[in-house]
């Protein structure tokens, strides 16, 4: 709901939703030209293009998705960011691999996915397929596995002549190596036990990206911040049903011709700038 000084609170089901899995964080043991804020939320590539791999803090749980979303790029390097999951626990490497891709993988137990700029969907037959158009359903489902698409979705910044690129605006297919682009990992249990990972480009599955991968061990979310990709920022998933806060956008966005047009709506700055392009 609403309070009177115009901030929006979670209920008890918001809540409830919010805490289906643990925050998500980098694990302090990471490459040499890598560092961590002090939250563990953001990982930035200081120099050179390579020696960028990142962990999650902990081994993910079945379903629960290592969402970042790429906050700068940096221009002269070929290649994009490469994400994945691992068995082996983070604390255990003598060294950390230089490359996700092929030193990390070569040494087993690891299944990693470069990010390319155009990017395609795995079906089930192993052929590829373009993602077609915007996120005509409200939740990405995957097995067992139920999250409100809202957070999963980058989205870009409006500027002046947003106007005239509402499509871009209602379709919001952000290129999967833009700034803004949400990426994310994640295991689906399948019925025989085993586990399927499934990379996520702005609320879109892409498919099983790696299948028959052992559940019964931890596996640790990888993620390389390699070449033309410099900084990433894990962003928190909501689980369940979407909050309050994400509802309210939604019913407002539904009401408007475009982006720009918020501005001039009586709201909360903080709140304008959520349904901006938060």
């Amino acid at each position: 709901y609403m309070n009177p000084g115009g901030h929006v609170k979670l209920g008890a089901a918001d809540q409830m939703a919010a805490a289906c899995h643990p925050p998500t964080r980098f694990h302090h043991v990471h490459g040499t030209n890598i560092r961590i804020d002090p939250s563990h939320t953001q990982a930035t590539r200081v120099e050179s293009f390579a020696n960028g791999l990142c962990f999650s803090q902990e081994p993910l749980e079945p379903g629960q998705i290592f969402l970042v979303e790429i906050e700068e790029k940096e221009l002269g390097w070929c290649g994009h960011l490469r994400v994945g999951l691992t068995a082996h626990d983070p604390r255990s490497l003598d060294v950390v691999p230089e490359y996700s891709l092929p030193d990390l993988v070569s040494m087993g137990d690891t299944w990693v996915f470069a990010i390319t700029r155009h990017h395609n969907r795995v079906t089930p037959d192993g052929s590829e397929a373009r993602v077609q158009g915007f996120l005509s359903e409200p939740y990405l489902l995957i097995e067992q596995v139920r999250i409100p698409r809202d957070k999963l979705v980058g989205r870009s910044r409006p500027s002046q002549y947003s106007h005239m690129l509402d499509d871009l605006y209602k379709t919001n297919m952000l290129p999967p190596t833009a700034r803004r682009s949400r990426i994310g990992v994640l295991y689906a249990i399948r019925s025989d036990g085993m586990a399927d990972m499934h990379i996520i480009i702005n609320g879109e599955d892409m498919g099983p990206s790696a299948r028959s991968l052992p559940a019964s061990r931890p596996l640790y979310a990888v993620i390389d911040v390699f070449a033309s990709t410099k900084s990433v920022r894990v962003i928190q998933v909501e689980y369940g049903f979407p909050s309050l806060q994400t509802l309210c956008r939604l019913v407002i966005q539904k009401h408007i011709v475009h982006r720009l047009a918020i501005d001039g709506l009586d709201l909360p700055p903080l709140l304008k700038n959520f349904c901006k392009y938060e």
